[in-house]
């Protein structure tokens, strides 16, 4: 086995994936200690998962700050080391000619700098979205990405990269009318769904299968693939 690594976790929910992550390391089939988890929502499952497996728990609120903005960002809000003409040519998220695009970078990198308090506050490996349901602006990957080339940030989606990016991959997989439907491992980049595969699993879709028989299928392997993929990451440090 590889040594072991700490990972940190962010969750938006339920915490299925981050419950079969911490599964895995009891069993140790990972040699991984989760050594955080983090909610952008108060109150969600997935929190109650990590605190009876004794891991410490954060809320960043993102609804409220996100409302809080709306009123208006002043540049004192805004964390001292932000640079709006950096975060918008880096990022590949929003068009920069929209004009809430301003609105999107800044409102995001107030949330996730109430998120990098925290996670910088631990010793980290890895990154692991177990479920994160927000896109992070280059403000924040830069922050964990701090070394050239050495991608620290892990996502799983449910669909089969590059095929069906964004938030609804089994129902863009299942409404296309595929017959092979999939889950993917991969890590962040400046790009939504755009980073570079880890590891993908896929599952065959019956005629008779409905949208619900495909969540249920394509969840089954993310349990599967996502401690594998964070072990490859191990092995590989």
């Amino acid at each position: 086995m590889a040594r072991k690594i700490k990972v940190g976790t962010l969750i938006s929910g339920g915490g299925t994936n981050l419950q079969a992550i911490i599964d895995a390391c009891k069993e140790n089939r990972i040699s991984a200690d989760i050594v955080f988890t983090g909610s952008d929502t108060p109150a969600v499952k997935g929190l109650e998962r990590a605190e009876t497996a004794g891991i410490d728990t954060f809320v960043v609120d993102y609804a409220r700050i996100i409302q809080s903005c709306r009123s208006g960002i002043a540049d004192t809000d805004l964390p001292a080391d932000f640079d709006l003409d950096d975060i918008m040519a880096k990022q590949k998220l929003v068009d920069p000619s929209d004009e809430t695009a301003a609105f999107f970078l800044k409102s995001r990198a107030i949330a996730e700098k109430q998120l990098l308090d925290y996670i910088l506050s631990y010793d980290m490996d890895l990154l692991v979205l177990a479920g994160f349901m927000r896109v992070f602006t280059p403000y924040f990957i830069d922050r964990i990405n701090t070394v050239p080339g050495k991608h620290r940030i892990m996502n799983i989606h449910p669909a089969l990269l590059p095929a069906f990016p964004g938030t609804d991959g089994y129902g863009d997989t299942f409404r296309y009318g595929c017959k092979v439907g999939g889950c993917t491992v991969h890590f962040i980049d400046y790009g939504e769904d755009t980073g570079p595969i880890i590891g993908q699993k896929a599952f065959e879709i019956e005629d008779a299968d409905t949208l619900d028989d495909v969540k249920r299928k394509g969840l089954a392997k993310e349990w599967e693939l996502y401690p594998a993929c964070i072990q490859k990451f191990a092995e590989l440090l």
